[in-house]
This record gives C-alpha cells, structure tokens and sequence, in this order.
C-alpha cells in the first residue's frame, strides 16, 4: 500500500528508522568441562576394565573431533543460522550452495542480488500489504514520501477487490486492483481530475497484474516533467486513457482558515511527519489565543504517518490519560499517554473531526482516541482501516532496506479498528450533490452553530 504507515520518528545513528529496535540477547553457553562422578572398581579385573575405559575414553574424544569437526563444516556452510533452526533453514542453504556452486545459466552469479531476492521472498511470503522490501533507491523515495516531497503525479494508492472493497493485498490481480484514494489538493493528479475510487488498470499501457503494489508505485513515479499514462475505470463507465505530467509534489500539511464569520477555525491536517505536527500545535494555540471556542480537524484524505505526530496532536485536546495501545508479536500490549500542555483541553472548546475512506492510520488514531475519549463528534464516512505500525530498517551496504509490521494499535477501549475502519458519530455521504459542495463540512459547521446557539441552522462558510 502507499498509505503512509504507523511509524516512530528516525534515529539518524541507528540503521533502523524507528527507536525501537529489538535486539536479541543470547543465554550465555558455560564452556567449563563436566566432570564425572568416580567410579569405583572391584580389585579383579581392574587392569582390563581400566584398559577398555580407556579405549573408551580415546573414541569419545575421537567423537568429540570429529564432531566439531562436523559442526564447524556446518557453521561454515549455514553462517549466522541457530542451531536450533538448522533444519528448518537446511532447504534455503541447500537452494543458496546449489545455486552458486553449480548454476550454469550465465557468466557470473551476483550474490548481491540472490541476498535481496531473498529477503524480498522471505517478507512477500508474509502476505502483509505493509511489510515489503525495497532497494535503495525504493527506500530512498519511501523516506522522501514521509518527509512531504517526492516527484510524481500526486495521489495516495491503496488495493480493492473486484467488487471494490478494500483489500488488503500485496500482488495486482483480478481480487486485487490499484485504486485512487485521494489526489493532493492542488497536484498533477488533482488538475487531471483523477477521483478516490478510479481504478487504475495500466500505466503507460501495461497491465498491472502481476506487480507489487510497490512496483506499480515505482511506474506511476517518475522525474518532473516526464508524463505518465493511467487506464482508468470509473465506477461502470467505459476505461478511459488519462495523461499526467510529473512533477515535484510538495505535499502542505496544515491548511487552515476561519469559518462561520470567524468564530469557528477550520484545520486541515494532510500527513503526519514532525514538522506537521510542530505547526499544528502552534496553529491551535494560536487560534485558542484569538478566542476560537469551535474547532474543526480535516482528516479526511490523510493517509497517516508518525505515531509519535499522532500522539502529538492528540495532546492538543485531551489532558490526560490513553491514546492509544499498542500491541506486539508475543502479546505484550504498551499505553500510549497523553502528553501534558495541549492548547485546546479545556470541554468548553468544541471539536468536530472530519473523516472519510482516505483517511487511515495515524488518522485513525487521532480520530479513535478523541471518539472514544467523548472530545470530539466524528463526521463523514467510515474510515480506511488500517490498524498496524511498521518499523522501517536500513540494510547495511547497498541492500536496500524493509518495513515490517511490528505491532497493532489498539484505540482506547482496545478497540482494532483493522479491515473495519472507525465509524463516524454523524455519517455524511462522501461524494457532494454538486461540484464544490462539501456536505461533510456543512454538517460539521451546524453542528457547531447549533451548539454555540441553541438554534438549528445552517452556518456559512
């Protein structure tokens, strides 16, 4: 997927990209001999029982060489493999030594690339749409991508089914089809007028089937100013060619305005990196400072990103208490609390969230824990779903690197919202009767109306 994933911020002296890594941590193995118990032997016979433990004794130690002997051959063969898991990893050793010792199909074997290959079987054979591998140059963009600026057409990708639900898939094919969830405001692919929901079934006129998410990602992307040529399919109509050009997308995180004759301040959050939330927190302080008691937060179309900015933002409505949990492989569930000094705790501050079907992840948490905590009223459609935090690592070398989901994320009620999305507390349809209406945001603003005056009425925004 290209939603951004759950992610903790970058460690610059760590090769992983979040500051949590888990590093194994082996029993100490004792070296000492063991010693055996005396055995006591009757006088008769003492010469020809000494003799025969001797012998004994001498093939032991034979054993024992040449058993070490077969157990370092062994190592040597299958480096850095438990031996405790020697058999289960005996057929890779046996595929990898086959391979480079008797291939004869070309005229050098790059070792390089039988690594990568590896790792990338090993993490598809996961069939997890999050945990993929990526060469350098994949890695490369995926942090450009979190840090807001990448060169490309400008729309967040997800997978469908064939009936077009959401699907959590990592291979294109007939149950697993590319789609828009959300152009950037403003991007080459908004100018194109490509809509959450167009299926794209080839780029540059190849078929899809068959690529990773990832791959078919690699295709849409591109240097500025190249063109790219999408096959859509919207809704029942026919599949029509559209032509977009590239460019470098530069992708605003915090958009924010006065509504309502400026007693209502409307945020819109688009991604979740650090420097997103460093200036939503003072957005809102300032407009908490300037007397705004109403509060609108825009995530719709925000695909998510740090847990920590997730975390961050949260703080600015709720003064204390869950956030969100997460959950590990073995279990183990860890809170997330609020952190103290947030603008807007004060009940008295109103606050809608908007939400809709682009909306996932780190959204998702921001819009379960203020749902759940009862500080805000959620608005829209039901959310994307996506309820799990990957940890990005940098392979040493010119390896590339990988993401790994590592956890769930919990709401507070320990709630997963996975392949289910959040529910909004007042749904509005997503799509706008006519071009520039925005039914989601007029239900938030009488909401707010209604509540700051007791009377029901329709606010102008």
């Amino acid at each position: 997927m290209s939603f951004e994933p759950d992610l903790t911020p970058a460690d610059p002296a760590s090769p992983a990209t979040t500051d949590r890594v888990n590093q194994p941590v082996a029993e100490p193995v004792s070296t000492a001999p063991v010693s055996a118990p005396p055995v006591a032997l009757p006088a008769r016979r003492s010469t020809s029982l000494l003799v025969a433990i001797t012998v004994v004794a001498v093939l032991a130690g034979t054993a024992l060489f040449a058993s070490g002997w077969t157990l370092g051959r062994h190592a040597a063969l299958t480096p850095g493999t438990p031996s405790g898991e020697a058999e289960a990893w005996q057929p890779f050793w046996d595929s990898y030594h086959a391979i480079t010792e008797r291939w004869a199909g070309g005229d050098e074997i790059d070792r390089k690339a039988l690594v990568e290959g590896a790792i990338k079987g090993m993490i598809a054979a996961l069939d997890d749409p999050y945990s993929a591998y990526l060469t350098s140059e994949e890695f490369r963009a995926t942090l450009q991508d979190i840090s807001g600026e990448f060169e490309g057409i400008g729309a967040t990708i997800g997978t469908v089914d064939a009936s077009g639900d959401t699907a959590s898939c990592t291979t294109l094919a007939p149950d697993c089809r590319l789609v828009v969830v959300a152009p950037i405001t403003d991007s080459p692919a908004d100018k194109a007028d490509l809509r959450p929901g167009d299926v794209i079934t080839h780029i540059d006129g190849t078929a899809l089937e068959g690529l990773t998410v990832d791959e078919a990602r690699g295709r849409i992307r591109g240097p500025k100013d190249t063109a790219v040529r999408l096959t859509i399919e919207r809704d029942a109509g026919a599949p029509f060619d559209v032509e977009i050009v590239r460019a470098v997308i530069v992708s605003p995180e915090v958009e924010v305005e006065d509504l309502a004759g400026g007693t209502v301040a409307y945020i819109r959050l688009s991604g979740f990196s650090d420097h997103a939330s460093e200036e939503f927190d003072r957005v809102v302080a300032e407009k908490v400072a300037a007397g705004r008691r109403q509060l609108i937060l825009d995530l719709r179309g925000n695909p998510g990103g740090f847990v920590t900015a997730a975390r961050d933002i949260v703080s600015q409505f709720l003064a204390d208490g869950t956030i969100f949990w997460e959950q590990d492989a073995q279990g183990n569930q860890t809170e997330t609390r609020v952190e103290a000094g947030g603008a807007a705790t004060d009940p008295a501050i109103r606050l809608v969230v908007l939400v809709d079907g682009g909306s996932a992840s780190a959204s998702e948490i921001v819009a379960g824990a203020l749902q759940d905590r009862g500080r805000a009223t959620i608005v829209g459609s039901t959310t994307f779903g996506k309820g799990t935090v990957q940890q990005w690592t940098q392979l040493e070398g010119d390896h590339g690197g990988f993401r790994l989901t590592i956890a769930r994320w919990l709401t507070p009620n320990k709630t997963w919202v996975h392949g289910k999305g959040i529910q909004p507390d007042v749904v509005v349809a997503a799509e706008p009767d006519q071009p520039g209406d925005d039914p989601a945001l007029d239900a938030a603003l009488e909401l707010l109306t209604e509540a700051a005056t007791g009377v029901r009425q329709r606010a102008a925004a």
